[in-house]
């Protein structure tokens, strides 16, 4: 049975290997929250997720057995982590990613020298390539969460949390196939008995609160938090979860967007999906949370760049910082500049400008003007609106 040993073995292996993290209180989020946050930065490592810790343990312990070749599947940050340590132990790695992976993660894992195949379309699909391959070419298959020295590996990271800030009341831990909590949980649990373990999932795989909680809520097609979409949990993992775990939560789509960008807001650190899930837990249930000393592991950063573009755009509209207006006005010369120049008086900046002559109920003397707005919030957007109606136009928010 897996233990504590096994983790404090892990860490030993892994000193000078991988990155002790900082674990920080985060002021802001803490008052936003209303419970004391300390974040956890493992997107600071050398491939912006925790993986490494897992893929550096496995992959010793297999080179030190005289093991040659090793090949895994994953969405991104296990390929990059056993692609990196396979790299620096001179070992042949072989990838099986599904191909809706990010192209970030495609490329960064074969730079790290890794052979790439892409298949499938769920991860399900790329294990099973993945472990016909290891049979024809001989390679040792690097499972990302159910095993034991990937689980151990994992587990590092609540030791360090604990030896940076070892009064926490509760760890707050996404969870996919379940290697990063079922560790962290082992460890932390040996260490601090007391101490809670929240584990939290998308709505769109709740595979682990399926198997836990017995529950049988639909599987989605695709999530934002790509790297915890595991259709299949694992066997190691589900026991340990279920034996030291407290509770599992469900997060939307929309609080892990929240999550990301107040991290990138906030902290001024760049987190992925799944990475933010924690924090979006703490968005949707605080009265959770509320007055406890949470530990919040951000395990991971590797996040496509026109992904995160869509999430900064779509969260300025959520909070009235960019908005589309409608206004109409009579087409005479002169109509838009009054108009632009009622929005610049009252401190907004315009971004496009659309006319519509031909779509609309107005009178053919009239015109629709659909303007997107930068402005500084909900509270400003009221005050531009009001602004244009008091300069004679009519003017409301376009949802």
């Amino acid at each position: 049975m897996l233990g504590i040993d096994d983790i404090e073995r892990a860490a030993e292996r892994l000193r000078g290997q991988v990155l002790d993290t900082p674990c920080v209180e985060s002021r802001t989020l803490s008052e936003i929250v209303g419970a004391q946050i300390f974040l956890k930065f493992e997107n600071l490592q050398f491939t912006s997720s925790f993986k490494e810790r897992g893929a550096c343990n496995k992959l010793v312990d297999l080179s030190e057995k005289g093991v040659r070749g090793v090949i895994a599947m994953s969405a991104g940050n296990h390929a990059q982590g056993v692609a990196y340590h396979a790299q620096r132990l001179g070992l042949r790695a072989l990838i099986v990613m599904p191909r809706f992976t990010p192209g970030v993660k495609i490329e960064r894992t074969r730079g790290f020298g890794a052979e790439v195949v892409l298949h499938g379309d769920t991860l399900d699909a790329a294990r099973a390539h993945a472990l016909a391959l290891a049979e024809q070419e001989g390679l040792a298959f690097v499972h990302p969460y159910d095993d034991e020295a990937i689980i151990a590996g994992q587990g590092t990271v609540a030791l360090e949390m604990l030896a940076a800030v070892p009064q926490l009341d509760v760890l707050v831990v996404s969870v996919g196939g379940g290697g990063l909590i079922a560790g962290m949980a082992l460890a932390a649990r040996a260490r601090q008995p007391g101490i809670e373990i929240v584990g939290v999932q998308t709505r769109r795989f709740p595979t682990m609160v399926n198997a836990i909680q017995g529950t049988n809520l639909p599987l989605g097609q695709s999530t934002i938090a790509e790297g915890i979409a595991v259709g299949t949990p694992g066997v190691l993992t589900q026991a340990i979860i279920g034996a030291q775990v407290n509770d599992l939560l469900l997060v939307d789509e929309g609080d892990i967007e929240q999550a990301v960008l107040m991290l990138l807001e906030i902290e001024k650190t760049l987190v992925e999906g799944a990475g933010a899930a924690g924090l979006a837990a703490l968005i949707r249930h605080p009265e959770r949370f509320r007055g406890k000393r949470v530990g919040l592991v951000l395990s991971g950063g590797n996040i496509d760049p026109l992904l995160l573009a869509a999430i900064i755009e779509r969260g300025m509209v959520r909070a009235g910082r960019l908005a589309r207006v409608r206004v109409s006005a009579r087409d005479v010369p002169g109509s838009l500049a009054q108009i632009t120049a009622t929005v610049a008086e009252a401190g907004a900046n315009v971004d496009e400008v659309h006319h519509q002559r031909a779509f609309t109920m107005l009178a053919a003397q009239n015109v629709d003007i659909e303007l997107v707005l930068q402005t500084r919030g909900r509270t400003h957007l009221t005050a531009v609106l009001e602004a244009l109606r008091k300069a004679g136009f009519e003017a409301d928010e376009q949802r």
